[in-house]
Formats: C-alpha cells, structure tokens, sequence
C-alpha cells in the first residue's frame, strides 16, 4: 500500500498524502490478518476498534488536507533534496511510515494469531473502555479544532476551550489512549508480548512527530501560545494552572 502511494505522490508532487493512509494502513493489516487467523470474538473486536478509528482519522485528514498545499513538513524535505526527493521520500517517508505501521500493529497481529483459543474475559472490556475514551478524545478534539480554525477571526489565536482547556494535545492524548487499549485488549491472547508496540506510539506522540514536533514552531505563530503552555498541560489533561506572579 505505501508503495502505491508513493508513486501517487510522485505523480501528485505531494508527499502530504501519505497521512491519510496512516489509519487506513493499520485496517488493512488488521483485517489481512482476521482472513488467514481462526475466527474469534477478540479478533471480531480488534477490527473493529482499528477500523471504526481508522475510517474517522483517514477521513478528517483527507477532508482537512483536501485543496491545501503540500504539508510544510514535506516541502521542506523537497525543497533541500531537490531531484533526489522521490527516493528519499520513499525511504524516509513511505517506507519508514509502513514499518512503523507493522510495528505497531504487532498486538493485532499476535492476538489473530492466538485468539481463537483464548475467550473474552474482563481485560477486554477495560481495553475496549480505554479505547473508546480515546476514540472520543481524539474526535471530539479535532472536530473543536476544525470548527476553531474555520472561523477566520480565530487566525493565528490559540484553542484554549473545550478539551483544549485540559491538555495542550487532547488529539494526541486520545491517540495514546487508542493504542494502549487496543493492547491491553490483546494481552489475553499472548499480546502482553508486544508491549513495545503501545511504547514506540507514545514515543512518536511525545517525543518525535507529535507533541514535539509541533510545539517547536507553534509558538512563533501564534504569541499567545506561551502564556497557553503555562497554564496548560502539554499531553496528559490535568486542572488548569493559576499564573505565577
């Protein structure tokens, strides 16, 4: 699949378009799995979760990236490759992407594998519980964004209402959510093995391209943003913080 889109990209001159595929490619793993793995209420579960996550984050990406520009991030990398910027992106981008992809979809994997002799018990609605408060994190806190950055008035201003009140990335904190039920889901079908899968995503959120990435330019362009992260939790939501005088 990233493969595919790749040469997509190549043709489109926009490597922006591998994000909404992101989700999409944890579905497809997800369900090649459940073809050649005995049938089992887990792995009927698993899918579920991954895909019902996958269609709503594939889809807000591609209506939000729908018209727009390559993303900077990705122009940035064409504009100092130059020519060379269609294998770099492929081994950088694409290829990398897809890695991280099985990776992280090693408890899915482990679970289809072992599930058919392992029944449902109570870890499984506490991984599904945390799953969907994640689901609802993630959504809730892209639709506040996107309702925020429609409005024009609120250009360049700082989201600080709704989830945004409680934590600087509720998007990304119901991310973390997401995979780590989806573990905990697997850990009765031997997923407690692939505890590095949940642990390399909330690496990415934190250090590599999420909380970080984003907060190293975000307060440039916006002047309000360091008062925000003074009185606002960065990832993990929590009350907000009275200003020290």
């Amino acid at each position: 699949m990233m493969l595919i889109v790749w040469l997509i990209s190549i043709v489109k001159k926009d490597a922006g378009i591998v994000d909404p595929f992101w989700g999409i490619g944890f579905a497809l793993v997800a369900w090649v799995v459940f073809a050649q793995a005995e049938s089992s209420s887990r792995m009927y579960l698993l899918c579920a979760m991954v895909t019902i996550w996958a269609i709503r984050l594939s889809g807000y990406l591609f209506v939000r990236n729908l018209g727009h520009q390559e993303d900077s991030r990705y122009a940035a990398m064409r504009e100092k490759h130059g020519k060379k910027f269609w294998w770099v992106s492929l081994l950088t981008v694409f290829l990398l992407q897809g890695t991280l992809l099985w990776f992280i979809s090693f408890p899915v994997i482990v679970a289809g594998v072992s599930s058919a002799d392992c029944p449902l018990t109570w870890l499984d609605l506490v991984g599904f519980v945390v799953w969907l408060i994640g689901w609802l994190f993630e959504a809730i806190a892209d639709w506040q964004l996107a309702v925020f950055k429609s409005n024009p008035e609120n250009k360049g201003q700082v989201l600080d209402k709704g989830l945004w009140r409680f934590s600087r990335h509720p998007n990304y904190f119901g991310n973390f959510l997401i995979w780590w039920g989806i573990f905990i889901v697997s850990i009765s079908a031997f997923g407690w093995t692939t505890i590095a899968s949940p642990l390399l995503m909330s690496f990415l959120l934190l250090k590599v391209s999420g909380v970080a990435m984003l907060e190293k330019t975000i307060g440039d362009r916006r002047p309000g943003y360091r008062e925000y992260c003074m009185r606002t939790n960065a990832f993990f939501p929590g009350p907000v913080k009275s200003p020290k005088k």
